[in-house]
């Protein structure tokens, strides 16, 4: 078989996202049915549809492609891990649950594809804002087709940020001047997109974070550029396996280094992480 090119794996899930906000939106602010996994987690019912449409599209398309998903049983995650497919989905039917449930617009359909440890397609489709972040491998980032470009800052103002507020508290008052924070969106997949289109210069995420969580937003961040990384400055790898990332910094390249020496400021006690699973 043919491999399909990095370009038509994006075609192929910017459309499956698109019919999967769809569906989502089809359950949005209707009281659809939730369900609490290991964590205190929530699951809707509008998570498992989006999740089964997702799986049989995809899947359909690219049969010899591994499948990475939050609703994936853990189980059979460990079992598809033995396959080694060159390439893989890694997906979150919605990402952002709670706003979701909550009636809030700050969530999206996340659906990257990995080659090779790293997303080399990516989309982000955030359907109740009508707005759709998507990114292929050597080419261009973009948002509702407009091509987005990180530039360097022209001014010399407070650098826009936002992280748990945890952190937040821990910033002396000579750090907080330099700053100007925005709402921290629960969705960590969104997050990264408003990094990527300039609304934030950086962004703080907490230990945990799942692959599905921030797969599709790594690659559009850095292809309009910016970076992921954790406290080393290392880039992220994926598994078809899946796997929990400690602290991560998501900056413009303008802003990484001061958000590095942010995240020492305002998590001191986390060494640079040791990958688990």
């Amino acid at each position: 078989m043919v491999a399909a090119s990095f370009d038509q794996d994006l075609v192929l899930i910017e459309t499956a996202a698109r019919e999967a906000g769809r569906i989502a939106l089809g359950y949005f602010r209707k009281d659809p049915q939730v369900w609490y996994k290991e964590g205190n987690s929530p699951v809707s019912e509008a998570d498992l549809a989006v999740d089964l449409y997702l799986k049989e599209a995809l899947l359909g398309a690219r049969p010899d492609y591994g499948w990475l998903s939050e609703e994936t049983d853990p189980a059979l995650a460990e079992v598809a891990s033995t396959r080694s497919p060159q390439r893989f989905f890694v997906v979150d039917p919605i990402d952002g649950t709670r706003s979701y449930i909550r009636g809030e617009d700050t969530w999206c359909v996340s659906i990257a594809v990995v080659e090779a440890g790293r997303p080399v397609a990516g989309v982000i489709d955030a359907p109740a804002k009508n707005e759709v972040f998507s990114a292929v491998a050597g080419g261009t980032a973009r948002l509702n087709g407009a091509l987005l470009q990180l530039a360097p800052r022209s001014h010399g103002g407070p650098l826009t940020v936002s992280m748990p507020d945890p952190m937040r508290r821990r910033l002396g008052t000579a750090i907080l001047a330099g700053l100007s924070f925005e709402r921290n969106a629960p969705s960590l997949a969104y997050r990264l997109a408003l990094v990527a289109a300039g609304r934030l210069d950086g962004t703080l995420i907490r230990p945990e974070a799942n692959d599905w969580d921030i797969a599709a937003g790594d690659l559009i961040l850095e292809r309009a550029g910016g970076a992921l990384v954790d406290r080393a400055g290392e880039l992220r790898l994926y598994k078809i396996a899946g796997r929990r990332h400690g602290l991560l910094i998501a900056a413009a390249g303008h802003a990484l280094s001061n958000m590095v020496e942010l995240a020492a400021a305002a998590a001191p006690e986390l060494a640079p992480p040791v990958e688990r699973g």
